[in-house]
C-alpha cells in the first residue's frame, strides 16, 4: 500500500458506497427504493468515512482532486504529486462506480427511466442553469476546503513533514462535514464537490453496456470539474490571505 494505491482504494470505496446508495434509492425493485435524500446524503458521508479510514495512514486520504489542489496551493502538499493523486482518484472513482453497477445490474435492467439509470454515476442539476450550477459547486467545495484547512494542519509533524491531508482530521469529522454539505447545499446540483467523483463514473456510464441507457450529459460535465477546482482555489486563497497558513 503506497500513496497511489491508497488513493485508488479509498476513492473506490467512496464511490462504491455513493453510487450504490443512489442506485438503491432510485432504481426499480430495490429494497431501498424511494427512501430519499437523507439516505443518500448519509451513505455518501459514511462512504467518505470508510475511504478516509483505509487511505488516511498511507496517502492522507484526499480522495478528491480539489483537496489535493488546495493543499498544494497552501504549500502543504507537493505540486509534483498532484497529477498522480488525481489519476488514482479518477481511476478509483471509475472502479467503485463500476462495482455498484455490477451489484445492481438487475435493477438497472428493470428500470426504464434513462435519467434514473444515469443518477448513480454522475451529478445533474435540479434546474439547469450553468451559472447557478457553477456557483453551487464553488460554494459547496469552498465550505469543504475551508473547514478542512481550519480544522487541522495538513502536515504530520514527524520530522519529515509528511502530508496527511484529510487523514489529519480523523475520519468521522470529515464524514460529518460532507454530510452537512449534502443536506444543506446539495439540493441544487447533487454536490459533486469532487471532480474525480463525477468524471470517473461519468466515463463509466459512457462505456459500460447499460441496457437502455441515455446520454452521459457531457454538456454539463465541466461544471462538477471546474466548480470544485475554483472553490478549492478560493478557499485556499482565503486561508492564505488571512494569514492562518503562516501561523501554524
Amino acid at each position: 500500500m503506497d500513496a497511489f494505491v491508497a488513493e485508488f482504494v479509498g476513492t473506490s470505496l467512496l464511490l462504491a458506497m455513493g453510487s450504490g446508495v443512489v442506485a438503491n434509492v432510485v432504481l426499480n425493485k430495490t429494497k431501498g427504493q424511494n427512501s430519499g435524500w437523507i439516505v443518500i446524503t448519509t451513505a455518501w458521508a459514511l462512504g467518505v468515512f470508510i475511504g478516509v479510514v483505509v487511505a488516511g495512514p498511507y496517502s492522507g486520504a484526499h480522495l478528491n482532486p480539489a483537496v489535493s489542489i488546495a493543499l498544494a496551493i497552501t504549500g502543504d502538499f507537493p505540486w509534483g504529486d498532484v497529477p498522480s493523486y488525481v489519476f488514482a482518484q479518477v481511476l478509483g472513482a471509475m472502479f467503485g462506480s463500476g462495482i455498484s453497477w455490477i451489484v445492481y445490474k438487475d435493477h438497472f435492467d428493470a428500470t426504464d427511466d434513462q435519467g434514473l439509470k444515469f443518477a448513480p454515476f454522475a451529478t445533474a442539476p435540479a434546474i439547469r442553469n450553468y451559472s447557478s450550477n457553477l456557483i453551487s459547486e464553488i460554494v459547496g467545495t469552498s465550505v469543504l476546503i475551508i473547514v478542512i484547512l481550519y480544522s487541522t494542519e495538513p502536515i504530520l509533524q514527524d520530522g519529515n513533514n509528511t502530508p496527511i491531508g484529510l487523514g489529519s482530521l480523523g475520519a468521522l469529522p470529515v464524514a460529518f462535514l460532507v454530510w452537512v454539505i449534502g443536506l444543506s447545499l446539495g439540493g441544487t446540483t447533487g454536490y459533486a464537490i469532487n471532480p474525480a467523483r463525477d468524471l470517473g463514473p461519468r466515463i463509466m456510464h459512457q462505456i459500460l453496456p447499460i441496457r437502455g441507457k441515455g446520454t452521459s450529459d457531457w454538456a454539463y460535465s465541466w461544471v462538477p470539474i471546474l466548480g470544485p477546482i475554483i472553490g478549492a482555489s478560493l478557499a485556499a486563497g482565503i486561508y492564505l490571505l488571512l494569514g492562518v497558513g503562516g501561523m501554524v
